[in-house]
């Protein structure tokens, strides 16, 4: 079994030939080289944030485990933290915090990262507020790209400045650094903005969960802002046909995209396009030097 040596710690890695997406040939090992390789720009994303992990063990069309719980057989320098909200006892979860530990999750194949919009020396106060726009049948992400930018000239107008990322699957995610709240303040915003779009693109917007009503639609999912619930992070993995990115986009790239495809990213794509671009969604950072000030929301 090849090893390797992170950060001073000594990893096992297994299966490195193992295919995992089987329409593309893509293995294990290149998710664990995709992770390293955009490390640097991904981490601070999920410092300080429990994961959530997608493991697919035996490739995307296989059988997936959620996993909340630290995992066995976890090595003692991970971190690891213990869990009070949004469940009826303590959960302890895994933070993934280095390079070495990020190749650790990539190595059992936890190929889709989910974080909270918290941290956790704050639990349930969130410090981000975040859109889920997902397209309906009949609907696709260039729809998403209408409601994305009603959105973001509406948040303007309470000080929000949203930034937008595609899921990698169908749709996309706006986000926005926001003065650290409670998060049912932040998910009481996000359901206002929605129920607004809903209401001023009654064509192309809804904003309640019901299936019945998306069709040809996008759903503005707001809920995504409650304490329990995790957003697919930025730079991870999904688990679709190909190895596609949740990718951070301009606005520009959005306005300019002539079809789907052009904002579809597979992790081939990832590097040179950080190269070129830096990390489009640094302004989420703490310290980021970001133009729009963490705000906070209105009631």
């Amino acid at each position: 079994m090849p090893h390797t040596e992170i950060g001073g710690h000594r990893l096992a890695l297994s299966n490195l030939d193992k295919v995992l997406y089987p329409s593309t040939g893509f293995t294990k090992g290149e998710a664990i080289h995709y992770y390293a390789s955009v490390a640097d720009t991904l981490l601070p994303h999920l410092e300080g944030r429990p994961l959530s992990f997608l493991r697919y063990p035996d490739g995307v069309e296989g059988e997936k485990f959620f996993t909340k719980h630290v995992p066995r057989g976890t090595p003692d320098w991970v971190t690891t933290d213990e869990i009070t909200v949004a469940s009826k006892k303590p959960l302890h979860q895994v933070l993934l915090q280095d390079e070495a530990s990020l190749v650790w999750a990539a190595n059992l194949a936890a190929l889709e990262l989910h974080t909270p919009q918290w941290r956790v020396g704050h639990q349930g106060m969130a410090d981000r507020l975040v859109f889920d726009l997902d397209p309906g049948e009949g609907a696709d992400i260039l729809d998403c790209r209408d409601v994305a930018e009603w959105l973001r000239d509406r948040a303007e107008q309470d000080g929000i400045t949203l930034l937008p990322k595609t899921t990698g699957s169908k749709g996309l995610h706006l986000l926005a650094p926001i003065k650290r709240q409670d998060s049912s303040d932040a998910s009481d915003y996000a359901k206002k903005l929605a129920r607004e779009a809903a209401a001023d693109l009654p064509d192309r917007a809804v904003s309640k969960m019901a299936k019945d009503l998306r069709p040809g639609k996008v759903f503005v999912d707001w809920s995504q802002n409650n304490q329990a619930k995790t957003t697919a992070a930025p730079y991870t993995l999904r688990a679709k046909d190909q190895p596609t990115v949740s990718t951070p986009v301009t606005w520009e790239e959005l306005a300019e995209a002539g079809s789907v495809d052009d904002l579809v990213f597979v992790t081939a794509d990832l590097p040179d396009r950080i190269k070129s671009h830096g990390d489009l969604l640094a302004p989420l950072l703490k310290g980021s030097g970001a133009k729009s000030p963490r705000v906070k929301l209105p009631s």
